[in-house]
């Protein structure tokens, strides 16, 4: 898909995906046709085809995009300034707060139900997805190492890997049972991992 060659082009693009997204959250993938994307964004026939020239798979491919970047977005404005150990509390309950309320439902996930996880742009998305994720929890461990409270010779990429595969594994749990205890358990362990790998203190 080429980008829209106007910022006016874009801005129309951007509204019928975040549209879209609406749509699919409310009524399920499986349940929206392209009609139901038209009529909640006012989008004739021949423009959504426009911008989206292979139809609903491309479009859904956008939306999965628009709701990874969602994912990142809703843990800010604590993911990204990972520092002190209150950080790191407020994100966790944030991480929390949002499954929580997210529920059964994964937008995402039923996202790449419908388009097929094998397909590379759906893979692309999840991948990239991960790795941000995984590189901010790294950048928060190297900060707590730079401020002097975690140990130089903690295995930060290792680390955060562990910490984010806790957390998409409890997360799987919590849409399969509706308990959270699992996903609180990954965080809190994640996170008492790194309070364990204290710096040294100086003589």
């Amino acid at each position: 898909m080429p980008h829209a060659p106007t910022a006016k082009g874009r801005a129309t693009r951007a509204r019928i995906i975040e549209g879209a997204a609406e749509v699919l959250r409310e009524q399920g993938v499986a349940f929206t046709t392209l009609d139901d994307i038209r009529g909640r964004t006012g989008t004739s026939k021949s423009q959504l085809f426009h911008y989206f020239p292979e139809g609903k798979d491309e479009l859904l491919l956008a939306v999965a995009q628009f709701e990874a970047d969602r994912v990142l977005e809703e843990q800010q404005p604590h993911l990204g300034r990972l520092d002190s150990w209150e950080s790191w509390q407020q994100w966790r309950d944030l991480v929390v707060e949002r499954y929580e309320r997210q529920g059964d439902h994964c937008p995402l996930g039923s996202l790449f139900l419908q388009v097929g996880r094998s397909r590379p742009g759906a893979r692309a998305i999840v991948t990239e997805l991960m790795r941000q994720w995984q590189r901010q929890l790294a950048r928060g461990m190297r900060a707590m190492q730079a401020n002097g409270v975690v140990s130089p010779a903690l295995d930060v990429d290792r680390s955060a890997a562990a910490l984010l595969a806790g957390i998409q594994g409890g997360v799987a749990i919590m849409m399969a049972t509706g308990d959270s205890t699992h996903l609180k358990a990954a965080l809190d362990t994640g996170i008492e991992h790194l309070r364990a790998s204290r710096a040294p203190v100086r003589p």
